[in-house]
């Protein structure tokens, strides 16, 4: 299988992570990089480094100004008085600002409430670097996929939780919504996504939310207990042309292989109905049994078994990485779940 890795990624390194009003340092660091360059090299599979992405292919999912303040955004921030190393957002426009008509601030403060969705998402001055070096991996393996093949994208930062023109959870280029995006481009009538992270797709869901031509299947922990909290929900199904092209499949806390199976079963015969002529998988590891937060139990056998029955549907395919945190272990469950894949 052919795999890509950016070295960029290491640019992007961040310290805040707020966790029930405590500060505590940040799950999403370089060392996960590391941690699945082992399960590669435990394959031996060497990943390419692919090209950075063209502006065009990013506004294909994300709105001009949104990249903009990503790339500019640190520095504006550094030159406000005094400005922690980080762009951390300490109010955002709730639903009522939005109703009476909220608009953008024109001052750094504003401007990080604005585009991100919550404290999450700590912006540093090599973000930028490593999310387009993720976004390349994302849109090389698409590329594989275009040609009718497989392909693995070691994406760090990850991007499920990032909206069109919003930061979250971590993520800050959708890398998933750029592959299905580049994979409709170039062809493919109907893609469909498939999420087996812990938490919701709330990002992808929400580009493709009005798409009849993108299938969204989510499998996840129950968002009533957890990140993102408020979506991600078996009711919500889509609107407009995507009415009935998103499905979610909430899991409860503490649910393990044979239940989480039968719901990436369940979404693979949704993926199945739809048509899809591509794949694209969104692959996180903290559903894991060994996950900082455990809020679901699947093993090592749970994955690589997962990885067997989604390849059965023998799709062209570009599987991203998103989440997975334990950097003990995520590298040996890359190597299962790729080594059960069997197409």
């Amino acid at each position: 299988m052919q795999a890509f890795d950016h070295p960029a990624e290491s640019a992007h390194a961040p310290q805040f992570f707020l966790q029930r009003g405590v500060l505590r340092p940040n799950f999403e660091v370089p060392a996960r990089a590391a941690s699945l360059r082992e399960g590669l090299r435990s394959l031996g599979i060497a990943p390419a480094v692919p090209a950075l992405p063209a502006r065009e292919a990013l506004e294909r999912v994300h709105s001009p100004d949104y990249l903009d303040w990503l790339r500019d955004g640190p520095a504006e921030w550094a030159s406000a008085p005094g400005a922690g190393p980080e762009i951390v957002a300490n109010v955002h426009p709730s639903p009522e600002m939005l109703a009476q008509g909220a608009r953008p601030s024109t001052q750094a403060v504003g401007k990080a409430g604005w585009y991100t969705a919550d404290t999450a998402c700590p912006v540093g001055p090599g973000t930028w670097e490593a999310a387009l070096g993720a976004a390349g991996c994302a849109l090389a393996a698409a590329g594989v996929a275009a040609k009718g093949g497989t392909a693995y994208a070691l994406c760090r930062p990850p991007g499920h939780h990032a909206y069109a023109a919003r930061a979250g959870g971590h993520c800050f280029v959708n890398n998933a919504a750029l592959a299905v995006q580049a994979l409709r481009d170039v062809g493919a009538r109907r893609v469909a996504t498939l999420d087996v992270d812990s938490h919701h797709g709330n990002g992808t869901q929400g580009i493709f939310w009005t798409r009849g031509d993108v299938l969204t299947v989510s499998v996840h922990a129950d968002p009533d207990r957890y990140y993102p909290w408020f979506v991600g929900h078996a009711s919500e199904t889509g609107a407009g042309d995507g009415d009935g092209c998103n499905l979610n499949l909430p899991q409860p806390f503490g649910t393990g292989n044979e239940a989480w199976l039968e719901a990436v079963a369940a979404g693979i015969a949704r993926i199945r109905a739809f048509g899809a002529e591509a794949l694209v998988v969104s692959l996180g590891f903290d559903a894991s049994e060994k996950e900082p937060l455990a809020a679901l139990r699947v093993t090592e056998e749970g994955f690589a078994r997962a990885a067997e029955a989604i390849s059965a549907l023998r799709l062209p395919t570009a599987i991203i990485q998103e989440g997975g945190y334990n950097v003990e272990v995520i590298g040996s469950l890359l190597a299962r779940f790729l080594g059960g894949w069997r197409w």
